[in-house]
């Protein structure tokens, strides 16, 4: 019956995402008992299946019973899932930092000591990092939530047919998505902000020789907050969409505003002349890999010089379609 589902889904919304399968199945199992046992012929089996949902109680309550515990730091309800990004967000910063330094000391083994420096000074800024941007991605969406409002009423008096529907599948969001959004977020970051001199053609003569790198690295650190302020958000997006599981339009105008956002951020940094390396042709000449006015060399040159533009196109295209498809699947069916 529709309202034993929507009750069932209301509790366990409410609990971790490992104990719920569990709960479901026993809670099914205990109301249809209850409704087997006190079913009469003249009974109204939906009048009865009110009467036994207000006799197990609110379902923030019974969520609670089933919880045993309480605990507050980010908010019950989405305490379980912040630990599991915490954990993946730490795991993913550790890891990174760690093959970086695997990497270089392996490229450049003669400077293992430097590394190693490079390697601790990351770990020492990398991991709060990486604990901030989650905590803070996770106390936003407690402060201002990302489903529907629903009124159910105080734990006393509350009426099962103002219960929410359980979402169709087309309108949930695998947590799978989100996880895997939040692990690129989390790598780029790292990566972009502890090893942007890697980032480059990568060169080699017998041995490795060095990078040829994309970015200007005597302006890079200027620009090291705008870095941060993309792939953050884009933590806190996925964030966002973990925890509510579902399409709704609010989640979706959430989504659409954190993409303005880094659009803006994006656009002021690339569009910055000093953002790019200068040098990078010469340096694709000197190290031999080019050579001036051949065929390959305009070709690269023309790619290089519209590299900006056509970056500008895919992300806005990227995230126009980001916010058509939440919108779209917000939609009911």
């Amino acid at each position: 019956m529709e309202m034993i589902d929507r009750y069932i889904y209301a509790v366990t919304q409410k609990l971790p995402v490992n104990q719920r399968n569990d709960i479901s199945i026993e809670l099914r199992g205990l109301i249809e008992d209850m409704l087997e046992e006190r079913m009469q012929e003249t009974d109204s089996q939906e009048k009865l299946v009110k009467e036994i949902l207000l006799e197990l109680g609110h379902p923030k309550k019974l969520a609670n019973k089933y919880r045993g515990t309480k605990r507050y730091v980010i908010g019950p309800e989405i305490f379980d899932t912040y630990l599991l990004v915490l954990k993946i967000v730490l795991i993913c910063v550790a890891g990174g930092i760690g093959i970086s330094f695997i990497v270089q000391t392996a490229m450049e083994p003669t400077n293992i000591l430097s590394h190693f420096i490079d390697m601790i000074v990351s770990i020492v800024t990398g991991i709060p990092m990486a604990f901030g941007w989650t905590t803070f991605s996770f106390a936003m969406v407690d402060l201002f939530g990302t489903g529907q409002p629903i009124d159910l009423g105080t734990e006393n008096e509350w009426d099962p047919a103002d219960l929410p529907e359980v979402p169709e599948k087309k309108r949930q969001i695998p947590r799978g998505d989100s996880i895997a959004g939040i692990v690129f977020y989390t790598i780029m970051l790292v990566f972009l902000s502890f090893s942007s001199d890697y980032f480059g053609i990568w060169t080699f003569q017998d041995e490795f020789s060095g990078v040829i790198p994309f970015l200007n690295e005597q302006t890079y650190t200027t620009y090291l907050l705008f870095i941060i302020l993309i792939f953050g958000v884009g933590i806190v997006k996925e964030v966002l969409k973990l925890v509510s599981g579902k399409w709704t339009y609010k989640l979706a105008t959430y989504i659409f505003f954190i993409n303005i956002v880094s659009i803006i951020a994006t656009l002021i940094l690339i569009t910055r002349p000093d953002f790019w390396n200068p040098e990078f042709m010469d340096e694709l000449v000197q190290r031999g890999m080019l050579i001036v006015n051949s065929e390959a060399y305009n070709i690269i040159t023309k790619i290089w010089d519209q590299l900006t533009f056509w970056l500008l196109i895919l992300l806005l295209v990227g995230l126009i379609v980001d916010a058509l498809v939440g919108f779209l699947k917000a939609r009911k069916k």
